[in-house]
């Protein structure tokens, strides 16, 4: 399982009728920082290199009346899904940045990790955030980011209105400081906390990202978490990580061997915190034993077998015309197709969400 880096980051625009100009800094941090992720392609209605005048052009053409977007990626690994939104009046002026960059070991090394935390410091002071954060994406779905155990309306209305969770990378803003208070946020113990110009606070557990499952940065975690959360108990906060970090721990496909075709895809279909308890489930599946076996030869018992078989045939052609743009590997007509065409109707969850006949 390749992990992300996962940024989510939602800062306030000074100017929105020239985000050329509002965009500087935010570019300039980005192409600093990104370093062996650096976005090569910027998509609009085309894709086109990565260059500042195609982010221009593509925001032009996308704007609507209340926001604009645009979305950058990588050709090749390490792979890199990112979308840049900028919001207008009447809705509150903002940029929303969605970064995720794969594999998360990329962020193993200190350097990395340093020059990603720079670029965010730079957004942070120039944007002034709420909250962003930076984490494992399988961690954070485990955590339950972004309502928390909330409901989904009072999550959107409240936001991160109190400390549900310290990642590895947090910009908490004045009001959510000040809701705990100013000197106990900057005495919180980890590897860097800072006190922004703007009065956010940038507050970085651990000098890399990648590690974030290992005990010693579990207890780092639950140590932070506690001290702005002091009604929270130490053992029962890290005992919550430590079970995070076991449900994420690899497990072996070790699927059997008749099924094994179509048990190694489904994995994938999953949440990405999800998929290593899928592995060990699959793992431990095992058809049922056939309770009858019939003799290869058998008198016919129709009428006429010759139109049953051409029967038989319009129904397989009905099959091909319907899915083959879906299964396009039924045209060969092979017993991987099978396999293919299987896991079409698992993922489709065909006989629920169809009619029997096509």
């Amino acid at each position: 399982m390749d992990d992300n880096l996962l940024l989510s980051f939602e800062g306030a625009l000074a100017h929105h009728a020239d985000f050329e100009r509002e965009l500087e800094p935010f570019l300039q941090a980005l192409e600093l920082g990104a370093d062996k992720w650096m976005p090569d392609i910027v998509k609009g209605k085309r894709r086109q290199s990565y260059s500042r005048a195609a982010i221009w052009k593509v925001l032009r053409e996308e704007r609507g009346e209340r926001s604009t977007s645009v979305g950058l990626y990588r050709k090749k690994w390490p792979v890199l899904d990112m979308s840049l939104r900028l919001r207008f009046p009447p809705l509150p002026s903002s940029l929303q940045v969605w970064l995720d960059v794969q594999p998360l070991a990329l962020f193993a090394e200190d350097e990395s990790c340093r020059s990603f935390m720079e670029m965010v410091r730079a957004w942070a002071i120039h944007y002034p955030a709420p909250y962003a954060s930076a984490h494992s994406m399988a961690d954070r779905e485990l955590a339950g980011f972004p309502h928390f155990g909330r409901e989904a309306e009072v999550s959107r209305k409240d936001g991160f209105d109190k400390f549900y969770e310290v990642f590895w990378l947090n910009v908490f803003g004045p009001k959510l400081v000040e809701s705990v208070g100013r000197e106990r946020v900057l005495s919180t113990p980890a590897h860097l906390v800072e006190e922004l110009p703007n009065g956010s606070v940038l507050l970085v557990l651990r000098p890399t990202a990648a590690d974030f499952a290992s005990d010693e940065a579990r207890v780092a975690q639950a140590r932070a978490h506690v001290h702005l959360r002091p009604d929270l108990d130490f053992d029962t906060v890290l005992r919550t990580l430590r079970e995070r970090s076991a449900a994420l721990v690899p497990v072996e496909p070790r699927f059997h061997p008749d099924l094994a075709p179509l048990l190694s895809r489904l994995p994938d279909a999953f949440a990405i915190s999800e998929r290593q308890r899928k592995i060990a489930e699959l793992n431990a599946f095992r058809p049922p034993v056939p309770e009858e076996w019939l003799p290869v030869a058998l008198p016919s018992d129709v009428g006429n077998p010759e139109r049953v078989l051409e029967s038989y045939g319009d129904l397989s052609e009905g099959l091909v015309a319907a899915l083959h743009t879906k299964v396009p590997s039924i045209m060969a007509a092979t017993p991987e197709s099978l396999t293919d065409l299987d896991f079409h109707f698992w993922r489709e969850n065909f006989p629920e969400r169809y009619k029997r006949d096509l």
